[in-house]
């Protein structure tokens, strides 16, 4: 594509010039690894369109490459119903369990011939991308779901078009090629590349905050980030595997699916091939072992799909998992050491956790000196003592686990049984259990190791947003005797911090800045720092929308608060009994001495259609399904993913399926897409009944 400007061009013309030739170089960069100009050409022609569009608003698209930095931070994200289920896959872990597999297949195929396709299971998370059909005969991305349940996934949209792997929208010329329709479903793997893991981690540590665990986790954590320019620096990857139309899949087999989706811009993993017996399978995975370090991403095994189409459809799915797919997993890497002792640590919850001294043993590339006991349970089902012989893995080949004893001539037992302990090895206060939990927990609010976790928690980004209170600065706090407590943080003065290594007049007067605008932070983000068991960001953001104060929400019954939506009786229980302690009051006083703003707008629910439950199914003619959910729910509806008995209206539009099946067996009232909106116009209103 040429990079010059034609003479007199408008600026329409110019700005649709510059998207093409952006997308064009992305696709280049992004998927083929083929990049044709220099950043600095690639930076010159996205400046150039991002002044077009602040000169001219109107040419701004959704689908612009400008687009991709993301927008402002959001509030929660929304559940949505997948157009088919995303199941999970069986496991195999052996050549014997493979073997059985493809017998199966073979079994229920009849006459029908098999091959297979290999390809890489990524450790990522699994998405669902959706396009809708544009004016000009091309698609565009609509939203894109996390996996979540497998029946509903949380929509990260903004955060999925950060993705530069992921194409934005779709030309009309791709379609005629391949004789889709324009809109469809790509489904894949999001993944944080290593490169982009380790430059996290430099990044954190840097910031004085824990390290990420594992690529996965980490990826996993950046989709479910509220900030799309997070998610954009984090610089995750995309690969697409499956494609479906009207919510089935692709009526046709894995290779040619892989082809449509490249065609489509997608980035498809290079490492899969078209194979034909068990002793192929073998192989496959003999050689991808041997290249996992090379990859530059994580994978922990190998997922096998019968190809032909038709073959999948009579071989079938279970509830689970089709039949028709397996994934082989890499035996996880291990090592035999010895424990030399148990160490306890308690977290900002109190929890206390048991971890494994080992001597240092060297497995798949890392040396491992630490490893995870989980709780008392589990060293008791162990029978695990000090001075014992263990094997330890890197599950997911990463976290390092103590999974057995080993127990022969050359490994001899630990003499020294290891009792856990009934009091907090931080502040010796007693650490209790409750009746049908597994953890022991210390009962001291003002426990110095809870206290250090709950400054971290409370100051870290997605929380309070305290930029530069990281480890180093809260552990001199806390060394100084500057702070007993998360609101002493506001207390500080510059003269304190000035007193501290590392602290010069700019630093101390940045720290304090950031500490005084996390005062404006609002309720729902105080409810996630103040570390109440069970209660994470969404959970927060809608306590805050339904009671507004923090007053009102100390005050609210069991009742009340299990009238919140995703709140029951285990979150209520644990909210009610964080204000019942007496020190968790006076922390909140001392908040709201501060200055810190434990308020929020109240969301004002209609009432409208309060009491009604709904089933959503098929494609609606102009509503997306996540929008007539949404037109619900903000009415005081309720929508579930299943019809029931206490289903009160089924809301169904084209290639409705079996869920509009059983809502005419159990008469359920059946509404088209005027119907719905009729219903939201006045409740009183028949709708227009399908018949």
């Amino acid at each position: 594509m040429g990079t010059t400007a034609k003479l007199f061009s408008s600026p329409d013309e110019r700005a649709a010039e510059l998207r093409a030739e952006l997308r064009h170089h992305e696709h280049l960069y992004y998927v083929q690894d083929a990049p044709a100009i220099s950043d600095a050409h690639y930076d010159a022609l996205m400046n150039e369109l991002k002044k077009l569009e602040a000169e001219h608003p109107e040419l701004l698209r959704a689908d612009s490459p400008t687009q991709r930095v993301g927008g402002a931070p959001a509030k929660g994200f929304r559940k949505v119903e997948h157009s088919r289920p995303m199941l999970s896959l069986d496991n195999a872990y052996s050549a014997e369990d493979l073997a059985a597999w493809e017998t199966r297949c073979r079994e229920l195929a009849g006459d029908l011939p098999l091959e297979y396709v290999a390809e890489l299971k990524l450790d990522g998370l699994s998405v669902a991308l959706r396009y809708e059909a544009t004016a000009d005969g091309g698609a565009r991305l609509a939203s894109g779901l996390t996996r979540g349940d497998g029946q509903t996934g949380e929509d990260v949209t903004a955060n999925l078009r950060t993705i530069r792997s992921i194409p934005l929208s779709v030309p009309a010329e791709t379609f005629k090629k391949l004789g889709l329709p324009q809109a469809f479903e790509a489904r894949g793997e999001a993944i944080m590349p290593r490169r982009s893991f380790e430059r996290l981690n430099e990044e954190r540590e840097a910031e004085g905050l824990p390290l990420a665990v594992n690529p996965r986790n980490a990826a996993a954590g950046t989709l479910r980030t509220l900030d799309p320019k997070v998610v954009a620096n984090r610089q995750l990857d995309f690969y697409a595997y499956f494609l479906l139309t009207g919510g089935q899949y692709l009526e046709a087999d894995q290779q040619t699916t892989l082809a449509a989706l490249k065609t489509l811009g997608f980035r498809v993993n290079e490492h899969h091939r078209l194979l034909h017996s068990i002793d192929e399978m073998m192989s496959f995975i003999t050689a991808i072992e041997a290249q996992r370090p090379t990859l530059g991403y994580e994978i922990d095994g190998v997922v096998f799909k019968v190809n032909a189409i038709a073959a999948r459809n009579r071989i079938g799915s279970t509830a689970r998992a089709p039949r028709w797919a397996i994934a082989y997993k890499f035996t996880a890497q291990a090592g035999i050491t010895q424990v030399q002792s148990i160490t306890v640590q308690v977290g900002r919850t109190g929890k206390l956790t048991p971890v494994a001294e080992l001597a240092p043993v060297f497995i798949g590339g890392t040396t491992v000196s630490r490893a995870t006991l989980h709780n008392a349970d589990f060293i008791a089902g162990l029978g695990l003592r000090v001075g014992d012989w263990v094997k330890v893995e890197r599950g997911g080949d990463v976290i390092p686990k103590v999974v057995e004893v080993v127990e022969d001539a050359e490994h001899e037992r630990g003499a020294e049984t290891y009792t856990f302990p009934t009091t907090c090895p931080e502040c010796s206060s007693a650490a209790v259990r409750v009746e049908g939990e597994v953890d022991f927990r210390c009962v001291n609010a003002d426990c110095p190791a809870r206290l250090r976790e709950s400054l971290l928690h409370f100051a870290k980004r997605g929380v309070m947003n305290i930029e530069g209170m990281g480890e180093a600065v809260v552990q001199q706090l806390l060394d100084n005797k500057l702070v007993a407590s998360i609101a002493d943080m506001y207390a500080l003065t510059e003269e304190q911090l000035l007193a501290l290594d590392r602290f010069a007049e700019k630093s101390a007067r940045a720290l304090l800045f950031e500490i005084e605008g996390s005062k404006q932070a609002g309720l729902a983000r105080v409810l996630m720092g103040l570390g109440i068991r069970f209660v994470g960001e969404r959970t927060a953001e809608l306590l805050a929308e339904e009671f507004g104060s923090i007053e009102a929400l100390e005050a609210a019954t069991a009742e009340e608060l299990e009238r919140v939506d995703e709140v029951g009786p285990r979150i209520a229980e644990a909210i009610q009994e964080f204000f019942a302690q007496e020190a968790n009051r006076a922390l909140i006083e001392h908040l709201k001495k501060a200055g810190v703003d434990l308020t929020a707008e109240k969301k004002q629910r209609s009432t409208q259609l309060a009491g009604l439950t709904f089933v959503l199914t098929g494609t609606l003619p102009t509503l997306a399904r996540e929008a007539a959910k949404k037109k619900i729910e903000d009415a005081g509806g309720k929508t579930v993913g299943s019809v029931s008995k206490k289903t009160s209206y089924v809301v169904a539009g084209e290639e409705a399926g079996s869920k509009l099946e059983k809502a005419r067996s159990l008469n359920i009232p059946i509404l088209d897409e005027a119907g719905l909106l009729a219903m939201l116009e006045s409740p009183e209103a028949p709708g227009a009944e399908l018949l």
